[in-house]
């Protein structure tokens, strides 16, 4: 796919965000806040963000695959803060920009002078955003937090051996706190730049991890315990059940997922198994909630009798909800993400061609183009110190004296 164009600006156009996070939770927001225009202007220490080197990277080692997954838009500016020069460079870009976000730990932001107080002082209308891992006033504060120990503390590695009938705690095979935690920053971001807007006053947004993640766990799990008293237990009855799964089909998997008192009838009988829903027949549908893991068993007793083809072709026609399972590498070739020009790839100046995802979100009146392909480690350090006003002698100085360092001086 030819590279997108980079003519039609984001929303977010005209906004400067300085970027210090790491990992995966900061980047992840930063990207989205980048594909939607902003100038995510990335600062690094001199060994750069962690998922760098997290995986092989190809031309370089410090261009690994999940960094060049959750860092495309930006710039990168690679600063020692341990040194004046540094602090310095970081102080005059600060009162430039629109808002500060970081994941760093707050004891090593207050020894660097970057804590909201510290950036305040820089830019008293700035927009400071902080994920960590628990909120402030807890007794968990100031702890180490990873995607692991927020699904560990939140309740959500718990929910599998629910799910399975008992067994062990499990962490679902993906890193959902992390990306959730990215998510509620954005829209925490977003929001305090609106107020800005409306006010003209900045404000310190924090985005703890372990509350993003109870609170996304619980929309359905607090179920009958959102009653004082409870009226039910723990738990949202139909995801919990054993057989809500993918069903066996004669050649692979498929997910069907019968919704309404018309689906349920109507499944059985194109099946040719109308004798199976009699004894349900007459029930309502609290009844059947109650024994929706009865349902969802009985439904894979007739799903092995047809393709997942065939299937697909005939509920579809009935308007029964379901859809074929992918498995990772399936993706690229979904006709539907194939249509929607999902997928695409594009020439790094350093790294060769690579693979990245359109932004999903569409804008009627705004594009989200790639306007940077992701930065080597202080690949951007020289341009933004000069956009910063810094002179080409005090540029050339600041990179000798290990204050600044771009690529070519490594």
């Amino acid at each position: 796919m030819e590279e997108p164009s980079a003519t039609e600006p984001g929303p977010l156009a005209g906004y400067r965000i300085v970027d210090m996070t790491h990992v995966v939770a900061g980047p992840y927001a930063t990207q989205i806040i980048a594909d939607l225009g902003a100038d995510v202007i990335k600062v690094e220490g001199p060994d750069g963000d962690l998922m760098r080197t997290a995986g092989r990277g190809r031309e370089h080692a410090d261009m690994a695959p999940i960094y060049l997954t959750i860092n495309r838009n930006k710039r990168s500016l690679s600063l020692d803060l341990k040194r004046e020069g540094a602090r310095k460079v970081m102080a005059r870009l600060v009162a430039t920009a629109d808002a500060f976000i970081t994941n760093v730990r707050l004891k090593g932001l207050e020894r660097l002078g970057l804590d909201y107080e510290g950036v305040r002082a820089m830019r008293p209308d700035i927009v400071y955003v902080h994920l960590l891992g628990y909120g402030r006033g807890g007794r968990y504060a100031g702890r180490q937090a990873y995607d692991d120990l927020v699904q560990a503390a939140s309740g959500l590695a718990d929910l599998q051996p629910k799910s399975d009938r008992g067994g062990e705690p499990r962490f679902m095979p993906t890193l959902v706190a992390d990306k959730t935690t990215g998510l509620h920053a954005v829209y925490g971001l977003l929001a305090a730049l609106l107020h800005r807007e409306r006010t003209g006053r900045g404000q310190r947004v924090e985005v703890p991890m372990l509350e993003a993640m109870v609170s996304w766990n619980l929309v359905e799990h607090l179920y009958g315990q959102v009653h004082v008293p409870p009226s039910a237990q723990w738990g949202y009855t139909r995801v919990l059940t054993p057989n809500r799964r993918p069903f066996r089909t004669r050649d692979a998997y498929i997910a069907i997922m019968p919704y309404t008192d018309k689906h349920w009838p109507l499944f059985f009988e194109l099946a040719g198994r109308s004798d199976l829903w009699d004894r349900w027949r007459d029930a309502s549908a609290q009844d059947r909630n109650r024994h929706v893991d009865e349902l969802y068993s009985t439904i894979g007793q007739v799903t092995q009798s047809r393709t997942t083809a065939e299937w697909m072709e005939l509920l579809d026609a009935n308007d029964i909800p379901c859809m074929r399972i992918n498995a990772l590498d399936d993706l690229p070739q979904d006709p539907h993400l194939i249509d929607r020009g999902f997928f695409r790839e594009h020439e790094h100046p350093t790294e060769g061609r690579y693979r990245s995802m359109a932004h999903p979100v569409d804008f009627s009146e705004s594009g989200t183009p790639l306007r940077h392909h992701p930065p080597r480690l202080g690949a951007d350090s020289r341009e933004v110190l000069s956009e910063l006003g810094f002179e080409d002698a005090e540029i050339d100085g600041l990179l000798q004296g290990g204050s600044v360092a771009e690529p070519d001086a490594k």
